[in-house]
């Protein structure tokens, strides 16, 4: 049986910005119950990276990390990467930089974002270099890293994963996010339900 995420499907995407890296080593997915499903089934981690067409650093990190066949490498054997265009779906970008400004006090994009399979996030941030520079860690050895820990640290992750998500669940309803607004309950219950049943909210930042 052919693996339904074995290959880059973004060129059968509408948004320019998705099949602007529809030709990247990486084996982009959208978010839709395809990728998700293979991500729960397989059991592998989900690698998400949110952007748009008119963001500087998003093509930065296009060329200098999922460009990489390398790093490509890495991703597409042990993680679903997804990629979301932020202005098509403007509330998983909302969740998500809540997320991310209550972990690391910042957001932006590109938005990176680690999760289980389940769609529990476990490491979240924007911009990474391919290597490490000016005390940023590089993406390299974080996807590594996440790989590794995933196969020997995987309770930790999951049990870190599971307080962070009962911990934040009320104050992502309570938290202004990007455009001033809360993400209510409806746009969370939404998510969980139309996308990753367990697109719950938590504290990104695994190991600390």
């Amino acid at each position: 049986m052919p693996d339904p995420v074995g290959r880059n499907r973004l060129d059968e995407e509408q948004s320019p910005y998705l099949r602007q890296h529809a030709d990247n080593p990486v084996n982009w997915q959208p978010w839709d119950e395809t990728a998700l499903d293979a991500a729960r089934e397989a059991d592998k981690p989900i690698f998400l990276s949110v952007g748009y067409s008119a963001c500087h650093w998003c093509h930065v990190m296009a060329d200098e990390s999922f460009s990489d066949p390398e790093i490509a490498e890495v991703l597409n054997e042990h993680f679903v990467p997804v990629k979301v265009d932020r202005e098509e779906r403007p509330d998983l970008d909302r969740i998500y930089q809540t997320i991310c400004q209550l972990v690391t006090g910042g957001g932006g994009w590109p938005l990176s974002v680690w999760l289980t399979p389940e769609g529990k996030p476990f490491f979240v941030g924007t911009y990474f270099p391919p290597e490490p520079r000016r005390g940023a860690p590089g993406f390299r050895d974080l996807v590594e890293s996440f790989a590794e820990s995933w196969r020997t640290d995987r309770d930790e992750i999951e049990n870190r994963a599971d307080q962070w998500t009962s911990a934040i669940t009320d104050r992502l309803e309570e938290t202004p996010e990007v455009s001033g607004e809360a993400p209510g309950s409806e746009v969370l219950d939404t998510t969980v339900q139309a996308a990753l049943r367990g697109a719950d909210r938590d504290h990104g930042g695994f190991g600390g």
